[in-house]
Formats: structure tokens, sequence, C-alpha cells
């Protein structure tokens, strides 16, 4: 039974919370600007090596495992922890942007930071960064003192410290020369892959986006390479020559074969939920690392698709150097580890009259991944798509990746980031891209229906489903924070 003094507390712990996130959005924010700047100017270094030593270099503390990449760098990042947690290290993951709440930013053993400790870490950082605002208006910077980014890297290693962490997996938030995590000094740097992504900031070829990220290789530590493109795998293995490291590269020291998931109906999908290893898809990895040959064979993978087998090669070799650094991790980890890594939000299937899969990809590359592991799910009818896209994105190249595929086209924007392409317009991208090839597959192209927010375009998504239907939300990260637990209410159960 609640108390009025337990309602009290609660109503407390709530107003702290919010006094604390209010504090936080009113930072300078580059995931919630329309236009990313990306130099000295704005992304110091320096600036957030002073808030490191201001709060007593939490990160020196730390066994850091940096992981950088255009895409899959989350979920590399989780399946490195994940198959740490098993093997019974405690394991700090860093990772952003969040979807529902910005406490999944700073996670324990899979576990978000709770809204008390939330609380307690602005409170420690806030006034380090009053004083450090201070000391720039008094000099003239224009950006001023640590940015959001900034505050909430520097937030996590307090956090792993406090917790007690034996392992910190840092996501880089963008690029990986001027990111804030770059700071740090890791066991080992990872980079997951290289594809056109960011590219008024990073630049616009492989090669110049595979130099900037490998700005987080640091001298005389190892460097797992999970990139398939021959030009930006040779800027990485210069740079990993020039700093002294070892190299630890894809199809040379670690290969896979993927094998998909039977396609269930969404009856057995269902079942599948209950009881989810008799229905993954498994990988072979041969890893050579150290002068050792380890094969591992059959190993269950939760997350579905090939690009996330990739992942998942890029993560066991990770581990794999880890265990030449001396750590203890057994192959029964490795199992457990890849068979509990689930992610919100990637190829994220939801059973139902209609069938929903939610996925946060971004870019051309990770839309074609996620088009490719569409066949892996049941749809005994017509897909749908609902799309929303940021304006700083190749939309157009988005656009022809997906739509080939689909049936019918719903389209918005999302409400809370102001980088949304305005509904309208990307309506009219994706009538220009369907007149393209439209023709051959329809006979006529098919109706794009606009949307103006994502609650309204899932909406239309089922008031007009068919049996057997599959609707696929996809184009942002910030699409799915805003429709994910709308969806998992709302989605009627087959029956």
């Amino acid at each position: 039974m609640t108390t009025a003094k337990d309602a009290l507390n609660e109503s407390t712990d709530s107003s702290a919370r919010q006094t604390a996130l209010d504090w936080l959005r009113g930072r300078i924010n580059y995931e919630r600007v329309a236009v990313i700047p990306y130099h000295e100017r704005q992304l110091k270094l320096d600036r957030m090596r002073q808030l490191l030593v201001r709060l007593g270099q939490p990160d020196a503390a730390l066994k850091i495992v940096h992981v950088a990449g255009s895409k899959g760098k989350g979920s590399t990042c989780a399946m490195i922890a994940g198959v740490l947690t098993a093997a019974g290290y405690r394991t700090g993951v860093f990772s952003s942007p969040h979807l529902e709440r910005i406490e999944e930013r700073f996670a324990v053993d899979g576990r978000p930071c709770s809204a008390e400790e939330l609380v307690a870490l602005v409170n420690r950082l806030r006034p380090i960064v009053r004083a450090m605002d201070d000391e720039a208006a008094a000099v003239g910077e224009p950006v001023g003192g640590p940015t959001f980014f900034d505050i909430t890297t520097a937030m996590a290693l307090v956090h792993f410290v406090e917790r007690g962490v034996d392992a910190a997996v840092l996501e880089v938030g963008l690029g990986g020369r001027l990111d804030s995590t770059n700071v740090c000094l890791p066991v080992v740097s990872v980079i997951t892959s290289i594809s056109f992504d960011h590219m008024k900031q990073l630049g616009n070829t492989l090669v110049l986006i595979a130099r900037e990220k490998a700005g987080i290789i640091k001298p005389g530590v190892p460097v797992v390479c999970g990139i398939a493109d021959p030009e930006a795998q040779q800027v990485i293995a210069e740079v990993a020559r020039e700093h002294g490291c070892r190299l630890i590269q894809a199809g040379r020291e670690f290969t896979l074969r993927y094998r998909p998931a039977k396609v269930l109906t969404v009856r057995e999908s269902e079942s599948a939920i209950r009881n989810p290893q008799s229905a993954m898809a498994s990988l072979d990895v041969e890893l050579a690392i150290g002068g050792q040959v380890n094969t591992l064979n059959d190993l269950p993978l939760a997350l579905s698709g090939a690009h996330q087998a990739a992942n998942a090669a890029v993560a066991l070799a990770t581990i794999e150097e880890l265990r030449h650094q001396g750590w203890c991790v057994s192959e029964e980890a490795m199992r457990r580890g890849l068979a509990h890594t689930v992610l919100p939000g990637r190829a994220e299937f939801v059973p139902g009259e209609p069938a929903a899969v939610l996925d946060v990809a971004h870019n051309p590359a990770s839309v074609r991944a996620l088009v490719e592991t569409l066949a892996e799910f049941p749809a005994a009818g017509r897909r749908t798509l609902i799309l929303a896209v940021s304006s700083d994105k190749d939309v157009r190249a988005i656009v022809r990746e997906l739509a080939p595929h689909f049936d019918r086209f719903v389209v918005t924007q999302y409400l809370e980031n102001p980088r949304a392409i305005p509904a309208n317009k990307l309506g009219k991208i994706v009538r220009e891209a369907l007149k393209e090839w439209g023709k051959a597959k329809f006979g006529e192209p098919p109706a794009v229906v606009v949307s103006p927010t994502p609650q309204e375009a899932w909406q239309e998504a089922c008031r007009h489903a068919q049996s057997g239907e599959l609707v696929c939300i996809t184009g942002s990260f910030f699409l799915i924070a805003e429709l994910r637990s709308l969806v998992l209410q709302s989605t009627p159960k087959a029956s």
C-alpha cells in the first residue's frame, strides 16, 4: 500500500529528476540542432579533459573499450558488454542517444542508472560546469563551458567508477577524432564499419570518413576493425601502423558465417517471445588473434540480420583480444552473452495484426541492411513503410534503398527534435523515387500518405492494414523513440 509519505517522496524524487533534466537540456546539445558543427572551435577535447581533471580523472581508473563506426556501434557495444557480464565482469555501457529515458545512456550490466543516481551525478557536475562557464565567459569563449555530450560522457565515467565496474564500453557519439569520448586511453579500440553518414561533418568519401573514425586510435592500443571497404581498410591500417598498434582486421584475423533463423509464422513468433533461443539465428566465427586460433560454431544470435552477425563477429574479436590480454572469458559466456543481448529498435519485431518491425536505421547502408533482414520476419501480406528522416542525412539515397521493397508508404516527421525533414517535403522525395522505378513493379506508383505526426502515421497504417501485413517503422532513432511505446501498447495481437 502506498502511504502519503511514499507519495511525497516519489513526488520529490520526480521533481529533482525534472530539475536535473531541465539543467541538462539547457546545455548546448548537438543531438538537437538542425546543423551539427564539427570542428575544433565547438568540439574541444581540451574542455573535456579539463572537466575530467576537475572530477578527479575518473577515466584513469577504468579499463575502457572504445567503439566507433558509421553503423553497428551500439549493437557491438551491447554484445561486448553482454559477453563480459556473462563472464562475471561488472560492465558499464555509455551509449547515445536514448530511446525513452536518459538513464539508458548509463547502464551497468544491462540496467540503466536509477533516477536518484542521475540526480546525484548532475548535482556533482553542476558546480564544476558553472565554474567552467564563468571562466569561458571571462575570456570570451563563444561556445562556453562543457556541452551536453561532454557532461553526459563525464557522468557515465563517474557513474562507472562509483559502481565499481570492471570494464567500461564507450560508444562514440559522432565521428571519432573530436568526440568527447576520445579523451580516454582504452585497452582496445574498435571501429565497426564505414559508410556514408554525417558527410557534411566527416567528409564525402569513405576515405575521409575513415580518417575521422581512425582518430580514436591511440599509440600501442590494439585495434579491432570490422570495415569491409578496401580503401577505408587501408586508412585504418596506415593509422594503426603509424601508432604502433596491432590491427585485428575482419576477413583476415576473424571471419564469420551467418545462418538466418527460420522464418516464423506470427503464431510461432509469439511462442518464440516466450522461448527466444528456439528461433534465433546463429553464426560460426574463426578468430586468429595473438597467435591462437579459436573456432566457435553455432553461436546463438538474439539480434536479427546478417549485419548483426558482422557486429557480433567484431564483438567476439574484441573479446578474444581481451582474452589475449588476460581477461577470463569462456566460450559459454560468449554464447550466453550473444543469446541474451537484445536492443530495442534494432530490427525489433512486434507480432500482431498488423505486425511491426521497428529499426533505428538512418543512413543508406543501415536501411539496406534492414531491408535484407525483413526477409527473416513473417509477412503473409503487403508491406507498409512508416518513414521519418533527419534533414542532415542523405535522404534521397535512403529513400532509394527503401522504396522498392514496400507496397504502401506513410511519411511523417518526428516532433521532439528540430532535425526532422518536414513531412510534406519527405513525401515529395518519396513520390519522386517511386516514379523512377514504380511502374515496373506496380504499373502505377502507389499513393504516398503524409501524416503530420508519428502517432497519426501509426494510426493510418493500422486503420488500413490488411491481414498478414507487416509495418516497418524506420529512418531515425528519434522516430522510434516517439513511436515505440505506442506500437507496443496498441498492436492488436493475432488470435
